[in-house]
């Protein structure tokens, strides 16, 4: 008889696949931090700087990836 239970699925964390993208290289991009408020105090050259996308840092690359095991 064949088991039921033998092979489990394992789902990808929602709030990671939401902050996290991997790229065709492999590189693993994030969004940047401190620039969805209090941007009054911010000069412009900071606020211009926080724009697009920022890579992954090479010591929370795996812990990204565990996040994150079908991509």
């Amino acid at each position: 008889m064949k088991e039921l239970f033998s092979v489990f699925k394992i789902k990808t964390k929602s709030s990671a696949k939401k902050r996290f993208f991997i790229r065709t290289g492999g590189v693993i991009k994030r969004g940047q931090a401190f620039k969805r408020h209090i941007l009054t105090k911010k000069s412009t050259k900071v606020k211009r700087k926080l724009r697009g996308l920022a890579s992954v840092h090479k010591s929370n690359i795996a812990s990204v990836r565990a996040m994150m095991p079908n991509s």
